[in-house]
């Protein structure tokens, strides 16, 4: 097999997912008690890949938090999917490169973290492009011939070389030249993929971390009511918590009843229409 690296992108500033990323990236809210750059990172650490981060918003809060765990690439201003690999070219070098989005939640239940990406390099020839995929949702457009983007893709040092500088995206200059070209591989992913991008999807992703139990830091402090919730690291419970997130350090209050919501630090809310359980839909 090609020597392979790996580039967990970590730059965007999750405007759709504001308020909450307006003092943290995007990459280090948690799901389940974990940066979600900290779960890419464990995945592409179990394939024993060397990795690369890049970051440009709030890049000083990614930057300490990576510490010496990876390469960091860090850019004046969000650079894209394709600027921010092109953009570590020279890290890169000769290698192709397991490229993966630091937002994107990926849970198989038949497979530890890290086992479930070794489908996409399992028989790589160096040559193409792969795309780990999900079948496209009912009602939704787009896609690779039926087939969704689940948060990793492959590419050889040829597609790394050839990408222009400057903002970009690997949709254009990547993986649609390689369909065009017969060049572009869809390989399925079992487990259950999320775009942590909204809200909504946040805490859907949440949600299914705790498996519907409440999953609650030991540093936590609880003297009310958690139903399906997550509690963070010396969160505080005096109220009452269901299908709610609670970040690290937040609080409820005494008689207070929070429901489907994200809180964090400061009383910051965000709430959110009641959503399926993330068990009950295919994604």
């Amino acid at each position: 097999m090609p020597e392979i690296g790996a580039v967990i992108l970590a730059a965007g500033e999750g405007q759709r997912l504001r308020p909450l990323t307006e003092e943290l990236p995007k990459a280090l809210c948690p799901v389940g008690n974990v940066p979600l750059l900290d779960r890419a990172l464990a995945r592409v650490a179990a394939l024993g890949l060397p990795a690369a981060v890049n970051a440009a918003y709030l890049a000083d809060r990614i930057v300490a938090h990576v510490g010496d765990r990876a390469h960091l690439s860090v850019e004046p201003a969000p650079l894209g999917t394709a600027g921010g690999v092109a953009r570590l070219r020279s890290w890169i070098d000769g290698r192709g490169v397991l490229i993966g989005n630091a937002d994107a939640y990926l849970a198989d239940p038949h497979r530890s973290p890290g086992e479930d990406l070794a489908v996409m390099l399992d028989g790589w020839s160096g040559e193409t492009v792969r795309l780990l995929t999900k079948p496209v949702l009912p009602g939704a457009t787009g896609g690779f011939s039926g087939r969704r983007f689940a948060g990793f893709s492959l590419l050889p040092w040829r597609y790394v070389r050839d990408l222009p500088d400057g903002h970009g995206d690997l949709v254009r200059t990547a993986w649609r030249p390689a369909e065009a070209a017969g060049e572009l591989e869809l390989i399925p992913y079992d487990g259950v993929y999320l775009d942590t991008g909204t809200p909504a999807d946040y805490l859907r992703a949440n949600l299914h971390a705790a498996n519907g139990r409440a999953l609650i830091d030991p540093t936590a402090e609880i003297l009310g009511w958690v139903s399906e919730s997550v509690i963070g690291p010396h969160a505080r419970v005096h109220g009452s918590a269901t299908r709610t997130v609670l970040w690290p350090h937040a609080e409820i209050h005494g008689g207070e009843h929070l429901t489907d919501a994200i809180r964090a630090p400061g009383g910051l809310t965000v709430h959110v229409p009641r959503i399926a359980s993330p068990h009950d839909l295919s994604v």
